[in-house]
C-alpha cells in the first residue's frame, strides 16, 4: 500500500511526485511531472511566458536514508516575445543546475568546517563540483560589502593575506572598534586599498581617525591620498614579527659559527628566544639561563626583545617616543649589525609606532581573521580560484546561520521518567 507524501515535506514547488523507486545500489529516483496550476515564469525577468515545449532533466537532491536522491523533473521552455526562448524559473534549483539549492546549502555548510576533499568523498561528488557548489551558494547568500553605506567608522585595520604562500595576495580591511570585516580586495598594492577608501562617503572618510597596518609603504600611500586627516598606526604585532625574524637570523648565524658544545646549547632554543619568560616552566627557565650564559649575542637580542615589548606599556605618546629613542641607542651600542638595521627601521617609523599610545589600537581582530583564513587554505589545498578564496574570507565574518533544510525544526521531546 502506497503512502502519500505531504507536499510540504517534498518541498518541490511546481512539481507533483508521481512515483518513487530504488534504482540501483544507493540511488532513490523520484519521478515528477509539472504541476499545471503554476504559471511559467521567465527565470531572467520574472515575467509570465507562453509554453513552447516540455523538457525533462535529472536533478540531485539531499540524501535520504543513506541513499542518493535523483529527481526526475519536468519543466517548461517558454516563449518571451516573438523570438526569445528561455527556461522557466524553478524555485528549488537554478536554471540549468544539476543540484537542488538545498543540496548546495548542505554542501556549503559542510565546506565551512571540513576540507573540500572530505565533503567530496562523503557526497560522491568531485572536488571541483563541491567547490563550485560552495562558491555558488556563497555568492548567492553572502551579504554584499558596501563601503559607501558605512557610518561611524573611526579606526580601521588593514592587512594582506595570500591564497598560498607567496601567491595571489588579497587586502582585508576591518573595523577595529566593532570587529567587522569591511572589504576584501585583490592585490596588496596602494590601488587595492585605494579602491575601498575611494568608495567611502566624504562624511565617513572625514570621521576616520586612525588606520593600523604594517610598515609597508603601499598602504601608507593609499591612506595619505584618501584619508589625509587619519593617523597611521604601525601595528605592534608586525613590529614584533620583524624582530622575531631578526632573532631567527641571528640565532642561525650563531649556530653556524659555534663549536660542537655551542651548537648543542643553541640547538632547539628558538622557542625560548621567541617566547616570554613567564610562560616557561622551571626547566625552560633554566635552559634559557644556560643559553644566555653561553652566548652573549643571543643574550643581548633576548634582553632587547623584552625591552622592546615594554615600549607598548608607555602611558603617553611622548613617553613612548623617549623609550623608543633609548632602545635604538642600546641596539646601536651592540656589535650586532642586524640590530643596527632594525633600529634604523624603527627610527624611520617612530611616529606611526608611538601613535599606539594615543589610540591603543591592536590588530587582534585581524590576526583572528588571519587564523581563520589560514584554516581556509588548509582545508582547500590546491585552491586556484581567487574569487572563491575571497568569498571564503567574507564567510568567516558572517555568523553561521541555521540550516534552512530544517526551517521549522523543534527540539525533540524529552523521554518521560
Amino acid at each position: 500500500m502506497g503512502v502519500a507524501i505531504p507536499k510540504g515535506i517534498v518541498g518541490l514547488r511546481g512539481q507533483v511526485v508521481k512515483s518513487i523507486e530504488l534504482e540501483g545500489p544507493g540511488v532513490v529516483r523520484v519521478h515528477c511531472r509539472r504541476d499545471a496550476r503554476y504559471q511559467p515564469v521567465d527565470a531572467r525577468t520574472g515575467h509570465v511566458g507562453r509554453i513552447n515545449r516540455r523538457l525533462r532533466r535529472t536533478v540531485w537532491d539531499v540524501p535520504l536514508f543513506g541513499h542518493r536522491v535523483a529527481l526526475d523533473i519536468e519543466y517548461l521552455e517558454i516563449a518571451i516575445g516573438a523570438r526569445d526562448r528561455r527556461v522557466e524559473q524553478l524555485p528549488f534549483v537554478d536554471a540549468g543546475g544539476r543540484y537542488t539549492k538545498r543540496l548546495e546549502e548542505l554542501i556549503s555548510a559542510m565546506c565551512r568546517h571540513l576540507p573540500i576533499s572530505a565533503v567530496a568523498r562523503w557526497s560522491g561528488l568531485s572536488w571541483v563540483t563541491v567547490k563550485d557548489m560552495d562558491r555558488r551558494h556563497l555568492q548567492a547568500t553572502l551579504p554584499a560589502l558596501k563601503p559607501r553605506d558605512l557610518t561611524g567608522l573611526r579606526h580601521l585595520g588593514v592587512d594582506e593575506v595570500a591564497r598560498a604562500k607567496g601567491h595571489d595576495y588579497v587586502t582585508v580591511v576591518y573595523d577595529l572598534e566593532r570587529g567587522g570585516l569591511l572589504w576584501v580586495g585583490d592585490g596588496k598594492c596602494a590601488d587595492s586599498l585605494g579602491l575601498f577608501l575611494a568608495e567611502l562617503s566624504q562624511e565617513t572618510a572625514a570621521g576616520i581617525e586612525a588606520v593600523a597596518m604594517d610598515m609597508g609603504p603601499a598602504y601608507q600611500a593609499a591612506v595619505r591620498e584618501h584619508l589625509p586627516n587619519a593617523i597611521i598606526v604601525f601595528d605592534r604585532f608586525h613590529v614584533m614579527k620583524l624582530y622575531s625574524d631578526l632573532i631567527r637570523n641571528v640565532r642561525a648565524a650563531e649556530f653556524r659559527k659555534a663549536d660542537a658544545d655551542g651548537k648543542q646549547v643553541i640547538k632547539g632554543s628558538l622557542y625560548l628566544l621567541l617566547g616570554n619568560r613567564q610562560h616557561l616552566d622551571a626547566s625552560g627557565v633554566q635552559r634559557l639561563e644556560d643559553l644566555m650564559s653561553a652566548n652573549q649575542t643571543l643574550a643581548t637580542i633576548y634582553t632587547l626583545k623584552e625591552q622592546l615589548q615594554a615600549l607598548w606599556s608607555a602611558p603617553t605618546e611622548a613617553a613612548m617616543q623617549l623609550a623608543l629613542v633609548r632602545w635604538c641607542e642600546l641596539a646601536r651600542a651592540t656589535q650586532i649589525r642586524r640590530l643596527h638595521t632594525f633600529a634604523n627601521t624603527l627610527d624611520n617609523h617612530t611616529n606611526g609606532i608611538c601613535a599606539y599610545a594615543r589610540f591603543k589600537l591592536t590588530t587582534a581582530r585581524i590576526e583572528a581573521g588571519n587564523v581563520a583564513i589560514g584554516m581556509i587554505r588548509k582545508r582547500a589545498r590546491g585552491l586556484l580560484d581567487q574569487h572563491y578564496f575571497k568569498l571564503k574570507i567574507r564567510q568567516t565574518a558572517v555568523p553561521e546561520p541555521p540550516l534552512a533544510l530544517f526551517p521549522k525544526a523543534r527540539s525533540l521531546p524529552h523521554a518521560s521518567a
